[in-house]
């Protein structure tokens, strides 16, 4: 479908619905400069000591907690990255309450940051620390402020990111609110993922109605179950919608 005829289209559809649900992943997040996992010049793609999904498993986390967060500070915090055209367009919808929830796989808080309120982190935040050990919270300042690799609470204890890590169950009320905004949607809008990480891929499978447009850079292994297909960046289609 041409890039005119694919904005036409949705154009349409988000005109003619009052409940939008947005399901991203990390090509939302790319338009922003902050790498994913797969593509060719993605973290995947890199030569490191451990793999990346060794580096950011719990039980790294937890046996080599300095070599840890060395990873994760150079390559999951991206503190210079700004809302791009698909994230605005969203938090846009949702002001004018056509957009009811945005859910996402991305970790970078950049959906808040464009103005959107009612977002599902399925994979937590980076702007959000807690202590291992007393539970107390700490912004994603004092993370990158901390003197010492590895960053400590007061008590002593680890802090570590708020985040799903490799092994780590995903927050299962997030799941359930998220799955019900899906259940809800007159139209679910899927873009900037390749649909192969689970659980958080099967929410879709929630949506019940008959406008489910998977907009995607590349194929997915659901696009023989959504209504449109839209090939494209994200971004540049959501800017022009």
């Amino acid at each position: 479908m041409q890039l005119e005829n694919t904005v036409k289209v949705l154009r349409e559809l988000v005109e003619s619905s009052g409940n939008i649900v947005f399901f991203g992943g990390a090509g939302v997040s790319t338009e922003s400069g902050i790498p994913d996992f797969r593509s060719v010049d993605g973290l995947y793609s890199q030569k490191y000591a451990y793999p990346p999904e060794v580096m950011l498993s719990h039980t790294f986390f937890e046996n080599r907690p300095e070599e840890f967060f060395r990873f994760y500070r150079e390559k999951m915090i991206f503190t210079d990255a700004r809302p791009n055209a698909a994230h605005l367009k969203l938090a846009q919808w949702e002001r004018e309450g056509k957009l009811s929830a945005v859910v996402t796989q991305n970790i970078d808080g950049l959906h808040q940051a464009a103005g959107s309120r009612n977002v599902y982190e399925l994979h937590g935040s980076v702007h959000r620390n807690y202590c291992v050990r007393c539970g107390k919270k700490y912004d994603l300042d004092y993370v990158l402020r901390s003197p010492d690799i590895v960053p400590r609470c007061a008590c002593g204890g680890m802090v570590r990111p708020d985040v799903v890590l490799y092994e780590e169950v995903l927050d299962g009320e997030v799941m359930n609110k998220a799955a019900r905004a899906i259940s809800k949607a007159d139209l679910l809008i899927v873009g900037g993922t390749s649909l192969v990480v689970y659980p958080a891929a099967g929410l879709i499978r929630y949506y019940s109605g008959d406008k489910l447009v998977i907009i995607n850079k590349t194929p997915t292994l659901s696009d023989s179950g959504a209504d449109y297909i839209m090939e494209g960046k994200i971004g540049e289609i959501l800017s022009q919608v």
